[in-house]
């Protein structure tokens, strides 16, 4: 651990200790929270997931919206890579395929505020080769 040298680095510290109180919280009542999956297997990750990811992270944050976003293994949806999964409370969850920082935002806009579905859900009657 660093040492405290100047008020600035306390309110640093303060800050870092209270996003993980504030990260520990959200978790322990997830039906309750917005809830983005974001699949991060290999295919995810090589389309751009990780920043798909740290953009939906930062950018909810930014908003003042809670929500609880995790990393997941694979969908089953290789070809749409970057894919999330966003859960509303009360709600069925909703596939996202090609979600980029555009559509992130999208989302974050028209999805999560205004609850309107958008272009870009994969159907829940799609069939992966693993359910043939």
């Amino acid at each position: 651990m660093n040492k405290i040298k100047s008020l600035a680095d306390l309110k640093k510290l303060q800050a870092e200790v209270q996003s993980k109180i504030k990260l520990r919280e959200k978790g322990d009542h997830p039906e309750n929270l917005v809830q983005i999956k974001v699949s991060m297997a290999t295919c995810g990750i090589a389309s751009g997931a990780k920043e798909t990811m740290n953009y939906l992270i930062e950018e909810l944050e930014h908003q003042g919206i809670d929500a609880l976003v995790t990393q997941t293994g694979c969908m089953g949806y290789c070809y749409a890579e970057p894919t999330i999964e966003l859960t509303i409370p009360g709600q069925d969850p909703v596939v996202y395929g090609f979600v980029n920082k555009a559509k992130a935002q999208e989302i974050i806009d028209k999805h999560i505020k205004l609850n309107e579905m958008l272009d870009g859900i994969i159907p829940i009657t799609y069939i992966t080769i693993d359910n043939r």
